[in-house]
Order: C-alpha cells, then sequence, then structure tokens
C-alpha cells in the first residue's frame, strides 16, 4: 500500500508539471484528490491493515496528499501568471501608433430646417405645440370643415386604421386641439412641426413626411399680419431679397385663402429649370380662419379672427440646398448627409 501511495505522488507530480491549463490542473486534482481519486481508493483500503501498520500508512498518505496540493497550488499560480502576461500583451496600447480619426456627428438636413423654422417663429413670438400622431376623424377632418362626404378629403390619401381612427394628414389637428384647450383665452400664436402620413410615394412625395403649421388667433387680426409674417419668415429663411407673392387658393379651413410663392432661390426670380422660367417658386398654403373652424373650436367669429399657414419641411429643405430627389431625404446615404 505504501508503494502505491508513493506510485500516485510521482504520477500526480508529473501530470502537474506537465498541466498548461487551470482546466487540465483542475481534472488532476479530482483524478488523484477527488471523492472518486486515486488516494482515497487507496485509503479506503486501510481496514485491512494491522493496527501497527495503520499510522505509518497514514502518514505516507498524509505527506503524499501535502506533496500533489503544493504541487498543484504552485502550478496553479505559475499558469495564472503566465495567462496574465499574455493578457497584458493582448491589451497593450503602441502609443506610436497614429491616432484613429473622430466622425463627429450632424445635424440631418430636415432636423436643421425644422429648427431653423422654429427659432424663426419663435423670435415672432410663436410658442411650440404638439399632438399625437394617430388621430381621430373630428380633428383631421371635421373639425377643420371637412365633413364626411366633402370631396377635398380626396386631396389628402390617408391610412385609416378603422373609420374613425387615422394617421394625421397634417398638424393642423394640433390647432384643433389648442383653440379648444385655450377658448376663449387670447391671443392664440403657436406653430405645430411633426410627422404626417398620406400615401405618396414618388421623387416630390413620401408617405410619411413633415410639416409646420401656424396659428394666429386675436381680435383684429387682419390678412395684412399674414402676409407681413410670411415675409419676415422668407427673409428669414432664404434671404433678405426674397420676395413673396400671394395666389388665390382654396382650402376648406381657411377663408379666404392664397398660396404662397417666393422668387426662386436657384434664379433671384430671373427665370430657370428650377423655376419653371415663371421666377417663382411654391412654399406653402395659407389663408384667414374660417368662421366654422373658430366656432367648432369655441371661439365667437364675430369678434375674432386669424390666420393658419402650414409648409412641408422637405419642400423648404429642396428649395434651401438645391435637393432635387425627396427621397435622398430618406435614403440615409453617408455620401450625401456628410454635405450638410
Amino acid at each position: 500500500m505504501e508503494q502505491k501511495l508513493r506510485t500516485i505522488a510521482e504520477e500526480a507530480l508529473q501530470a502537474a508539471n506537465t498541466a498548461e491549463s487551470l482546466e487540465q490542473l483542475n481534472d488532476i486534482r479530482v483524478k488523484y484528490l477527488g471523492k472518486k481519486g486515486s488516494l482515497t481508493q487507496v485509503l479506503r483500503g486501510m481496514g485491512s491493515l494491522s493496527a501497527e501498520e495503520r499510522p505509518r500508512i497514514g502518514q505516507v498518505a498524509n505527506e503524499v496528499r501535502a506533496q500533489i496540493e503544493a504541487a498543484l497550488n504552485e502550478k496553479v499560480s505559475a499558469v495564472k501568471e503566465k495567462e496574465k502576461q499574455i493578457r497584458i500583451r493582448a491589451e497593450r496600447i503602441d502609443i506610436t501608433l497614429p491616432g484613429r480619426p473622430v466622425t463627429l456627428g450632424k445635424k440631418h438636413p430636415l432636423t436643421a430646417v425644422t429648427e431653423e423654422i422654429q427659432n424663426i417663429f419663435l423670435g415672432l413670438g410663436f410658442n411650440i405645440a404638439e399632438g399625437p400622431e394617430i388621430e381621430h376623424d373630428y380633428y383631421n377632418f371635421e373639425a377643420l370643415n371637412l365633413p364626411k362626404d366633402h370631396p377635398a378629403r380626396d386631396m389628402q390619401d390617408t391610412f385609416f386604421i378603422t373609420d374613425e381612427v387615422l394617421l394625421r394628414t397634417h398638424t393642423s389637428p394640433v390647432q384643433v386641439h389648442t383653440m379648444e384647450k385655450t377658448a376663449p383665452n387670447l391671443p392664440v400664436k403657436i406653430i405645430a412641426p411633426g410627422k404626417v402620413y398620406r400615401r405618396d410615394d414618388d421623387a416630390t412625395h413620401s408617405p410619411m413626411f413633415h410639416q409646420v403649421e401656424g396659428l394666429a388667433i386675436d381680435r383684429k387680426i387682419t390678412f395684412s399680419d399674414l402676409k407681413g409674417v410670411l415675409q419676415i419668415f422668407a427673409e428669414e429663411m432664404f434671404g433678405e431679397k426674397t420676395k413673396t407673392r400671394f395666389r388665390p387658393s382654396y382650402f376648406p379651413f381657411t377663408e379666404p385663402s392664397a398660396e404662397v410663392d417666393i422668387s426662386c432661390v436657384m434664379c433671384a426670380g430671373r427665370g430657370c429649370r428650377v423655376c419653371s422660367h415663371t421666377g417663382w417658386l411654391e412654399v406653402l398654403g395659407s389663408g384667414m380662419v374660417h368662421p366654422r373652424v373658430l366656432e367648432m373650436s369655441g371661439y365667437n367669429s364675430e369678434e375674432v379672427t386669424g390666420f393658419a399657414f402650414g409648409m412641408g419641411v422637405e419642400r423648404i429643405a429642396m428649395l434651401k440646398y438645391g435637393i432635387d430627389d425627396l427621397r435622398l431625404l430618406f435614403d440615409n446615404d453617408l455620401r450625401f448627409l456628410e454635405q450638410f
């Protein structure tokens, strides 16, 4: 039995000496010192020894266990140190290498234009209002003088969720919500930026796009006030020499209504391919708030008046930056976006 113990010690020490990983050392510990290990199996046979032999064999067994544990512990420390050095070398930074350039993020042109529009109207005393993108038919159409059988609804190809719930086709519902909350208090001066949705998709249209609509309500507001505000906006957005032109138009929620043109930003009004040689570019729609819209939202149309306007942010961005295809604004092509 003593010879078996010595043999186990030699085998274990040799195995520990050649082990190269913590997993191998753990396997050696289990093989020789575990509950089913070689040393344990030998010790279980000590019951067959005489009373005189047991103390001597027990002492030898303890010496063998101590030798194996010491060898394993020493090897574990050596392996850990070796792995540490390997990890340090792998994580070492060569400070002589050139630095990696850090690319700074930039604002998307739609974000930049939206913020510029907001800043212009904030400077004119307007506040920013927001509303839900999923809207009720009443707020999107009926409260804006567009009953269910109104033919003007055909101009706005709508994404309906149910018969009464839809994705808003413009941000005008925000104006209705604001009027309902504030009526009959005066004045009201807001702009409503946000996403809107229509079933359209080509080089100049997108099924999801952005609008900024404006509303002002007070006593004695006139069409001249509307013209003055939009003239200031055009000069701030496109330059001090920008001229504006108002053409009669039709919108169910304003009366009278007008399309607003600006002198062509490409040719300064002289006429070019972009403006179809007219010298003018259409930028937004506007008008005096229809008396019925005021009444439905809680205002007395005999005492107050108001004006409203709306513009597509993509349209403004395309004119401002000379972009000829709306889809470029949504493709997320860095070659295009890095130009701004």
